[in-house]
């Protein structure tokens, strides 16, 4: 088999991410040794992991995570979503762009730093990834939320057996599933942006036809325990009308909060469902609206943001909302 010629560096994602160079296991095995049993010689002679295999998917997360972030605890239950670090570390980044550009009006600073900046992320899930790599790459304090009890069980040990994370990162439970917003963000408190990656399909049905496509797409096996690589549970794959329903819901939601975050961001996977999103933040009046596209591989997606504030009301709310958060931390 004719061996693959690869670029050195992965120049579609964001220059602040860590892991634009491809995979070093020799690198990776000195921080984790315990990946080492999970990494052969592909057909190619490359040495991977066997990415149908669920134990070794999330040993590789772990590494990363222990070699790029410090994180030496981590781990989640069986059956949830193991996700690719490369591409949620690129929503981070590019948010830290979109919170600079807010900043800029205040300070000259690159990349605003430190737990002065407030992030919000909704579906928070068993894994806690954004958080992480927000809190570590830049210092930010996270909220996140989710529906899930066992997920944010999870996720609270992750930080509470990382020293680094703890005071960074608080967990809320969503006890509405109806919600986004309301019963997570309390009164007078106000987040620098929100994010979240909605989940994709309109039902389990749909959701498990996807994971055979791919499957068959890969050549791979169709059995459940590799299904299980691109699953996780049923709230962090699908929800009634999908990602366009979940996503205007969150914007229509959105509209009774337009003092309380700088930016709301949400990731689209499907371009299909672009022409409702603009629609929708044209209905509720939203003042900015930017599109962030982001090109991960052989997934192509893009961030949408929207505020309720003019460029030129971004100082004075950023004044008002850092001394506020300054007196009450």
């Amino acid at each position: 088999m004719k061996k693959k010629s690869h670029p050195p560096i992965k120049s579609n994602l964001h220059p602040r991410n860590k892991h634009r160079r491809r995979y070093d296991f020799e690198v990776l095995f000195e921080s984790d040794p315990k990946l080492k049993q999970f990494v052969h010689p592909n057909k190619y002679g490359d040495l991977s992991i066997d990415f149908f295999n669920p134990l070794a998917v999330r040993a590789l997360n772990k590494s990363l995570l222990i070699h790029f972030y410090q994180i030496k605890n981590w781990d989640i239950p069986r059956n949830y979503l193991c996700p690719p670090i490369p591409g949620r570390a690129d929503y981070i980044h590019h948010i830290s762009d979109l919170v600079e550009s807010s900043y800029a009006t205040l300070e000259k600073k690159n990349h605003p730093t430190g737990s002065k900046v407030k992030c919000l992320d909704i579906g928070v899930g068993a894994n806690c990834i954004y958080p992480i790599i927000g809190s570590v790459e830049y210092g930010w304090s996270f909220v996140g939320s989710d529906i899930d009890q066992h997920a944010i069980k999870n996720a609270q040990r992750i930080i509470d057996s990382n020293l680094q994370l703890k005071k960074k990162i608080e967990l809320r439970i969503q006890t509405d599933p109806t919600q986004i917003f309301n019963g997570v963000i309390n009164e007078k408190e106000t987040f620098d942006i929100t994010i979240c990656n909605p989940p994709f399909h309109a039902s389990k049905g749909e959701a498990l036809s996807s994971a055979n496509r791919k499957i068959r797409n890969l050549k791979g096996s169709k059995s459940p325990e590799h299904l299980l690589n691109f699953g996780g549970q049923n709230n962090e794959l699908w929800c009634p009308g999908g990602e366009a329903q979940f996503v205007l819901n969150m914007i229509y939601e959105s509209k009774r909060y337009p003092s309380s975050c700088l930016w709301f961001s949400t990731l689209i996977s499907k371009e299909s469902n672009l022409k409702k999103v603009y629609q929708a933040l044209n209905l509720i009046e939203a003042i900015e609206v930017k599109t962030i596209f982001l090109n991960l591989g052989n997934k192509k997606s893009r961030i949408v943001a929207w505020s309720f504030l003019h460029k030129s009301e971004h100082r004075k709310w950023l004044l008002f909302n850092r001394f506020n958060r300054t007196n009450h931390a």
